[in-house]
């Protein structure tokens, strides 16, 4: 398994903690700061998903007038762990 630590830009959450295993699945999916209970139900939704998959299902999602939001951010944390 591969730990992943991304620091966010433009959100309430800081940074985004999740592994990778051998089949690019997500698992242990944390965020520090934001909305909590939001949050803890995203990583339990992500849990044992393909990161590919969840990356195009979430990304570009907006937060009120924020160009970005938590998820938006995940995608691109996932983006990167992926390249």
């Amino acid at each position: 398994m591969r730990t992943i630590e991304y620091k966010t830009q433009g959100t309430c959450s800081k940074m985004i903690t999740f592994e990778l295993d051998d089949d690019n699945r997500i698992h242990n999916l944390k965020f520090n700061g934001g909305c909590n209970g939001n949050l803890q139900g995203i990583g339990k939704l992500c849990e044992g998903q393909k990161a590919e998959d969840v990356m195009e299902r979430i990304k570009g999602i907006r937060c009120g007038f924020k160009p970005t939001s938590c998820p938006d951010q995940l995608s691109k944390a996932i983006a990167e762990a992926l390249n």
